[in-house]
């Protein structure tokens, strides 16, 4: 009996040692990884290693070998094969080192892994991102600004701007008998006029769309750098769509910028409310989980007002007219706008009260409505007009009024929508608003005026004419009236006194 007892308080000391070490352990490899300077112990098969021994030089690849062996996927074992690995019969692999591999990892290659992310992303607007051919902006990047065959076909306009955020259609260089060319090493070569670029919706030669390397830099992967807004400036920026600066100067941005150090990054999971309280970013509200829902890669998931257009319309709209107009079926798992707009203020409700979100929308719908009624639909209503009765040529931008209105609803009316979006007052007022009415009212109008005297001298009266009677419609409305000098009296009463108020407080008149 005393010899049992014995045995078991052995076994009992020996296995809570055992967990003791264990325990320890754990804390000293956790205790490592807080450390400023921790990497991981990268984890490498014999393929790993091989590609690890050329590539680790200085001059071939030595910096993203480093890159790699502090990511997450060294940590856990996937290596340089995991992603690079060719399949049988792929137009892009080619033998190396005694491997078949590729040297663009696409989405389908990162869906091994990641196949709910991949899936999501490929139905989502960033994976037809590619799909600009035949918009205004290709026109002005493959015509007006530069030539497709500029350089034997180069398309530098294109290829250095559009593609290098929207992506290309990525192509094999070929020989004159269409054979694919290969360097000295055996390596295959792309027609440069297509790759290099991280295009958000590059078509890849496997057929997939997008490149995961657009968002997850490699070969860091780093979350820590996906989660910070500088991340989607790099496309999300400029005159037309200057999210990245919007955010910068509303109150999202500025709780950020001075609360960095306290946003927790790098962590897992990052729920907003639960791994970090001092600010949103662009992932957070538009990817991001909360408490209520998960991640998503799809980035419309959230958006109820599509604001890219000449007129703005729900997220949805284009979606269901196709359907309707094709009889069928919406497609499973559809999302209404309404239902986009719930999903984005659960996110908004986690840091403000529901009246507040609430009223931010009324405001954030004003400010659509005031667009689309004031400036979209009558300026696009007068271009159709001016097109179909041949006052304008078919061409694009080959007269005045055509860069003048391309500019009032691809920038100015962008940026007031957008500004609204994201709280940037700046953006929604002074270069949204203004620029919106001084466009219209000292360009748009008196170019309009301009061509019906010019159709008139030509003999294009009855033409002429039906211009006049829409832009007579459009300045006799409410919205334009105070042009022509029919505000209200009332009205006009009101802003003479508020003028007289402003002058006794603020001046010495």
């Amino acid at each position: 009996m005393s010899t049992s007892l014995t045995t078991k308080r052995s076994i009992i000391g020996v296995l809570s040692i055992v967990f003791l070490v264990v325990l320890l352990i754990a804390l000293w490899k956790e205790t490592q990884r807080q450390m400023p300077d921790y990497k991981p112990t990268p984890i490498m098969d014999a393929g790993t290693k091989h590609c690890v021994s050329c590539h680790g030089e200085k001059g071939v690849g030595k910096v993203i070998t480093e890159q790699w062996k502090e990511s997450k996927h060294a940590e856990v074992g996937v290596g340089c094969l995991e992603c690079h690995k060719a399949e049988d019969g792929d137009i892009d692999g080619f033998e190396h080192e005694g491997q078949f591999i590729s040297t663009i990892v696409t989405p389908k290659d990162c869906g091994r892994c990641h196949n709910n992310e991949v899936e999501e992303f490929t139905h989502s607007h960033h994976a037809d991102a590619g799909m600009i051919m035949g918009s205004l902006d290709n026109i002005l990047a493959e015509v007006i600004e530069g030539h497709t065959a500029f350089n034997d076909g180069a398309n530098p306009a294109a290829a250095s701007g559009c593609w290098q955020c929207h992506g290309s259609k990525v192509q094999l260089l070929t020989d004159e008998e269409g054979n694919p060319v290969k360097d000295d090493n055996g390596i295959l070569k792309f027609d440069p006029k297509t790759w290099p670029n991280t295009g958000i919706g590059r078509v890849n030669l496997d057929g997939s769309k997008g490149s995961c390397s657009a968002c997850h830099n490699r070969h860091h992967f780093s979350v820590a750098q996906v989660r910070q807004p500088e991340n989607c400036g790099k496309c999300h920026m400029g005159p037309d769509h200057p999210q990245i600066e919007i955010y910068q100067e509303s109150k999202h941005g500025i709780n950020f910028y001075a609360h960095r150090e306290e946003m927790n990054l790098d962590s897992h999971p990052w729920v907003v409310g639960e791994g970090y309280i001092a600010a949103p970013t662009c992932a957070t509200c538009h990817i991001s989980a909360t408490p209520d829902q998960p991640i998503t890669h799809d980035v419309g998931d959230r958006i109820s007002w599509t604001l890219r257009p000449k007129v703005s319309e729900k997220i949805d709209a284009s979606a269901l007219a196709q359907a309707e107009a094709k009889g069928e079926p919406l497609p499973e798992g559809f999302l209404t706008w309404e239902e986009r707009r719930k999903n984005m203020q659960n996110v908004c409700k986690q840091c403000h009260t529901r009246a507040y979100v609430d009223n931010f929308y009324i405001q954030y719908d004003n400010v659509v409505h005031l667009y689309n009624e004031k400036y979209g639909k009558p300026a696009l209503e007068m271009m159709n007009l001016l097109k179909s009765t041949g006052i304008l040529t078919p061409t694009n931008f080959d007269e005045n009024i055509e860069w003048t209105y391309f500019l009032l609803w691809h920038h100015e009316g962008r940026r007031a929508r957008m500004g609204a979006s994201m709280m940037g007052p700046d953006y929604t007022q002074w270069h949204g608003n203004f620029e919106l009415a001084e466009r219209m009212y000292t360009e748009f109008i008196p170019e309009v005026k301009e061509l019906i005297e010019n159709a008139k001298k030509k003999g294009n009266v009855n033409e002429a004419h039906q211009v006049e009677v829409l832009l007579n419609e459009m300045l006799n409305s409410e919205l334009h009236k105070w042009y022509i000098g029919k505000v209200n009296p009332e009205e006009a009463k009101k802003r003479k006194a508020a003028a007289a108020t402003f002058r006794q407080r603020y001046s010495n008149e």
